[in-house]
């Protein structure tokens, strides 16, 4: 890879969560980054100087295609789109609109501008409630709802616009995304979250009064949900391996999970987060939601073996801790 020119890197959604990690990841690999975003969720100053920052919207062919051109892209990660499961049921149009058909848009312009290369963010709701835990990749996948579904349709389509033109991609299915840039450059910064470790550290630092607990009869050892949590910042790696592997291989493309293999209960979260705070929450028992599986975790082999990948911070209490110190920088900044 030292040899050869790199050309810089198109982040969709830059400005936003586990894009403004991937652009850090990407800046300290050497990477040239050309952001856009239309800041409906994020924030200008996530996006991390060194970054070219763009304020518009991936449906926006004649921007998206300027940007291909005077840029001379060489490739796109694709993070822009619509993450809360309970608003993709209430309203399903906005998430086939925003994800799926936005991001249709945005495949025709790479295609259009020669991108040879193409990272899509996607997620483990493709598999809906999986028959076997831990889950792989030749898992069925049956959305069990509508944000599950417009991400998988969107893998349908770079499969098949792969086959068609001299475009390859790596579609990673994440599982429970959480921690922040060690550094403390990023973190996640949006207001409303519903990710576990995000609202636990809220309420930690003071901005909830307590957290909910949804469900406390599923086959479990201690009957909560059990979810595999990847920091952050090892995810944004995956993407950085993903990036030269497509780059060393432009034949191939991939599909692999973005998960450590391991998972925690919503009760195991809580004590880790009552340990490093040595401050215990408030924790109120709820009813299941509906359509939650019992447990959720990665089968990882295939990215291991494929990339390489090995994981820096697969551990809980440090995820926590990340996350902890970043909820802390954000209320200094209130």
């Amino acid at each position: 890879m030292s040899g050869e020119p790199r050309l810089p890197v198109l982040v969709t959604g830059g400005a936003g969560y586990i894009g403004s990690h991937a652009v850090l990841a990407l800046l300290d690999a050497g990477w040239p980054v050309v952001v856009i975003d239309n800041l409906c969720t994020g924030f200008e100053w996530a996006v991390p100087e060194g970054a070219i920052f763009v304020r518009g919207d991936v449906a926006d062919t004649e921007l998206v295609g300027d940007l291909i051109r005077r840029h001379r892209i060489g490739a796109i990660m694709h993070f822009a789109g619509s993450v809360v499961v309970p608003e993709s049921v209430a309203d399903p149009l906005k998430y086939y609109d925003n994800n799926t058909a936005r991001t249709r848009t945005l495949i025709e312009s790479a295609v259009r501008g020669g991108v040879p290369h193409f990272i899509f963010s996607s997620t483990a709701a493709t598999y809906g409630i999986p028959e076997a835990v831990p889950v792989a990749e030749t898992a069925p996948t049956e959305p069990i709802n509508p944000y599950g579904w417009s991400k998988l349709m969107i893998e349908r389509m770079l499969r098949d616009v792969s086959a068609a033109h001299p475009m390859n991609h790596c579609a990673l299915r994440y599982f429970n995304v959480a921690g922040a840039d060690p550094k403390g450059r990023s973190g996640q910064s949006t207001a409303g979250a519903t990710h576990l470790i995000k609202v636990a550290v809220e309420a930690a630092t003071g901005k909830r009064a307590h957290i909910d607990v949804y469900g406390t009869d599923y086959p479990t050892p201690d009957g909560t949900g059990v979810r595999d949590y990847i920091h952050v910042t090892d995810l944004a790696l995956a993407h950085v391996l993903a990036l030269e592997h497509l780059i060393a291989q432009p034949q191939a493309s991939h599909l692999m999970n973005c998960g450590y293999g391991r998972g925690f209960s919503v009760l195991e979260v809580l004590d880790a987060v009552d340990r490093i705070t040595n401050q215990p929450i408030d924790r109120r028992m709820q009813s299941r939601r509906p359509g939650d599986p019992p447990a959720l975790v990665a089968d990882n082999a295939r990215i291991r073996a494929t990339l390489d990948w090995k994981p820096h911070f697969a551990d809980l209490d440090t995820i926590v801790a990340d996350a902890l110190a970043w909820e802390r920088r954000l209320a200094e900044r209130d």
